[in-house]
């Protein structure tokens, strides 16, 4: 008798989701059914609150953005660029809610030739928002951007194994790799990848119009605003339910919060952790934290002095305090960093290096025998993470103890990313983090990468690594390929460029108005910085 209950309880709930009946018929049903009223009306609010409503403005406020950002995908070098990626575009596979990784505009993929080749079989039912129909030469277009000596593209690591892409009919793409790479259907989904339309062999990428996504670009401020208007022959009938999207460059934490609390945005991110217990006391508003890859470091440049004397490198890793930026900098959300950018929710990881702790005494060990003396400069803005001015206070004050002379540069939040990261010696930085372990070194730690952003090339461990990498992409074997990802961390972690020091949370708040699925994706902040195409608002 109660599973016949639980099935009519089920069979209503379907109903009311998909509009077969009405609230009040639902909670009737329910009653019959023996249910109290209010726990009858409890469960018609949770069934309507998950149900996708379609409509809405979407004003999102991101703590990201600059001034020389573009919507060219493959520039792309913070969270403002990729929520217009995603929202216009799509790519061969993403990384869903749940975290597991599906086909986008590939229906299927499979390896061949023990993953030196890989078959991506394409939707049929997909059109860009220039009117053009997907096929093969757009995806080999969209990939060749990427491709070649003179690419600019920060994806051209990732790509650098693909030797040759091959089409076979207009929907079946066929990519050959110089060696076997087990991970290169996630390598698909990264964000510079986005599947373009093409004409004669090539793609526009200033175009406005050349993505497939949920939502029509229609105006582009760089860091400032995006504005688009929803896809009405999106492929994808079950996503991108707002009638349009503001994405909003808020770069200050305060402005950002304040513009959520002020009603003009429904949706922020980057919260700071020194205010989100403050902010959840609102009662129109709702905290989300997800935990994931997302890790905030302080790249030390090789080829920039003095940062290619090891023992001085080594020095400031042991003068950093990290436990302290945990304590209070993330204030507790989050862990502290080991000098590697993988953590345990990627495969393969190895827990037995033991954690860089603050030893002042070994720091001035290493300080001294490397022969270095005077400040050295560390450049820092809030815009590389929530509190990175603070955190470059603290980190001076703890190498002052060990005899260190740190000078912190606080510098403008604008054009943070194109002026000062990836240009000066060193700097405050956060990455996303990547899913596996390849993704993450192929982005920004081996030696062809344009995000290399330690310059990490030259030295014998950086030539080993470099080696190492390619060797655990080939592997089939776990056991080897474990020891092979060990060894990679270890040469990170004793000789690498970059310090990283903690493992942050990501931190969010917005309007109890909007409503999402079971899963939040914590690949990237933002629902995976899908949250335009994934989330709504309640009736």
């Amino acid at each position: 008798m109660r599973n016949m209950k639980n099935i009519f309880i089920q069979d209503q709930a379907r109903k009311l989701e998909t509009g077969g009946i009405s609230r009040r018929q639902f909670i009737t049903s329910m009653l019959a059914a023996g249910v109290v009223l209010p726990t009858a009306i409890s469960m018609a609010g949770d069934v309507l609150a998950a149900t996708p409503n379609k409509g809405g403005l979407f004003r999102h406020a991101t703590g990201y953005g600059g001034t020389n950002d573009t919507i060219d995908p493959s520039t792309s070098n913070n969270g403002f660029s990729q929520n217009v990626i995603y929202s216009r575009g799509n790519h061969l596979t993403e990384i869903g809610p749940d975290g597991t990784l599906r086909g986008e505009l590939a229906e299927s993929f499979e390896p061949m030739d023990g993953a030196t080749k890989w078959v991506f079989n394409l939707r049929k039912d997909v059109t860009f928002h220039n009117g053009k129909t997907l096929t093969a030469d757009d995806v080999i277009a969209s990939f060749n951007i990427h491709r070649g000596d003179d690419t600019k593209s920060a994806a051209k690591g990732l790509v650098t194994a693909v030797t040759d892409i091959k089409k076979d009919g207009d929907n079946r793409v066929i990519f050959e790799l110089s060696g076997g790479s087990a991970d290169f259907p996630y390598i698909a989904s990264d964000y510079h990848l986005m599947i373009m339309a093409s004409k004669d062999g090539k793609v526009d990428v200033t175009a406005m119009d050349n993505g497939s996504g949920g939502y029509l670009l229609k105006n582009y401020e760089a860091g400032v605003r995006a504005d688009s208007e929803k896809n009405p022959n999106y492929w994808k009938a079950d996503s991108a339910h707002f009638d349009a999207l503001q994405l909003l460059a808020v770069v200050d934490p305060t402005a950002r919060q304040q513009a959520l609390l002020n009603g003009d945005a429904d949706y922020a991110d980057s919260i700071s952790p020194s205010t989100v217990d403050l902010l959840g006391r609102v009662p129109t508003v709702d905290i989300l934290e997800t935990n994931g890859t997302q890790h905030y470091t302080f790249p030390m440049r090789l080829d920039v002095e003095p940062f290619g004397n090891h023992h001085l490198r080594m020095a400031l890793k042991m003068a950093i305090d990290r436990q302290e930026l945990v304590d209070k900098i993330l204030l507790g959300h989050g862990v502290a960093g080991n000098d590697i950018p993988v953590n345990p929710s990627m495969p393969f990881f190895d827990a037995s290096i033991p954690q860089r702790t603050f030893d002042p005494e070994k720091a001035a060990e290493h300080y001294k025998k490397s022969g270095h003396s005077g400040p050295i400069q560390l450049s820092v803005a809030d815009a590389a993470f929530a509190g990175a001015v603070d955190a470059g206070q603290l980190i001076a004050a703890s190498a002052k103890k060990a005899g260190i002379d740190i000078q912190v540069v606080r510098e403008p939040n604008d054009g943070y990313w194109s002026n000062v990261w990836n240009k000066k010696g060193w700097c405050a930085c956060y990455w996303g983090g990547r899913p596996t372990q390849d993704w993450m070194y192929s982005s920004a730690y081996t030696a062809d990468n344009q995000w290399n952003d330690t310059a990490w090339r030259d030295t014998e461990s950086a030539k080993r690594f470099n080696e190492v990498v390619v060797q655990a992409r080939a592997e089939t074997d776990d056991a080897a390929r474990g020891a092979q990802y060990s060894e990679a961390q270890q040469l990170l972690h004793d000789d690498g460029g970059a310090i990283v020091a903690m493992w942050a949370n990501f931190i969010h708040a917005h309007t109890k108005k909007l409503a999402h699925g079971d899963n939040v994706a914590a690949n990237w902040e933002n629902d995976g910085n899908k949250v335009g195409e994934r989330w709504w608002f309640n009736a």
